[in-house]
């Protein structure tokens, strides 16, 4: 909504029209917030999930947003196989095969806002966690694209947190 809210305002001239998108646009930021700040309530009041969310916060490039993602929007974290979790997210490669045609390996569906989350903590985990930097520059070494390169990092950091939660087992820096 507050997408929506905010390209309206990019549309109209209005002064009067704008000044009320603006009320809107400040309403609604103002109610995300206190969301945000009542679940990360529930989870410091909720032994279960704060010792999940340290968990997956002891990975490098996890912060409280993607954590807080991870929980409310992927409770299968840490129950599923890594096959199972990667489908679940859309970050696992489904083939396009038929016959004797063998078409490339695409990613598609699951969890578009769990993705959006991973998308950007892998952006981070490229640069500051080794496993997923060493294995990001793996990939561009050998010609994956860059793009293709960061879906296949963020299969395997989501495969990580999935083994972190399962085992309930911090992150170690080695390989």
């Amino acid at each position: 909504m507050l997408t929506s809210e905010k390209n309206r305002l990019q549309q109209t001239t209005n002064t009067l029209v704008r000044n009320t998108i603006k009320a809107v646009c400040d309403t609604l930021k103002e109610q995300v917030g206190e969301l945000d700040q009542c679940l990360q309530r529930t989870i410091e009041e909720t032994p279960a999930w704060r010792d999940q969310e340290n968990l997956l916060r002891s990975v490098p490039g996890v912060g409280p947003q993607t954590a807080l993602a991870l929980l409310v929007e992927l409770p299968e974290l840490g129950s599923c196989s890594r096959q199972q979790i990667a489908a679940l997210v859309g970050v696992a490669p489904i083939n396009r095969d038929s016959g004797a045609y063998r078409g490339r390996r695409t990613t598609w569906g699951g969890r578009a806002s769990v993705r959006s989350a991973l998308y950007m903590a892998t952006l981070v985990a490229t640069r500051y966690n080794p496993v997923i930097r060493a294995h990001y520059e793996h990939l561009q070494r050998i010609g994956k694209r860059k793009k293709v390169a960061l879906v296949a990092c963020m299969r395997k950091l989501l495969c990580m947190l999935n083994a972190i939660l399962r085992d309930q087992t911090p992150w170690r820096n080695s390989p």
